[in-house]
């Protein structure tokens, strides 16, 4: 996949984020197909970066999550990649 069929794909897939960037959701990358690394790579390449997920709270709570969620959240990949604004112009 070249540099302008991946800009037109990211174009497609993103949505606007508050940083005035956009943001592009893991799952719409994988959706792609085998293209999925080049994806990532070319997002990196244009100073994107996975998006920082709200600090989990240590209440341990009725209502908190659970231990092994926590974990689990810790190691996961990012979900979704943020671009600064003009990176798809």
């Amino acid at each position: 996949m070249d540099d302008d069929a991946i800009r037109l794909l990211v174009t497609r897939l993103s949505r606007p984020h508050a940083s005035g960037g956009k943001v592009i959701g893991r799952a719409a990358i994988l959706a792609e197909g085998a293209d999925s690394g080049a994806i990532i790579a070319w997002i990196s390449a244009h100073d994107g970066l996975p998006e920082e997920l709200a600090q989990a709270t240590t209440d341990t709570g009725l209502h908190s999550a659970r231990l092994s969620d926590r974990a689990r959240s810790d190691s996961a990949p990012p979900r979704r990649y943020v671009l600064p604004p003009g990176a798809l112009n």
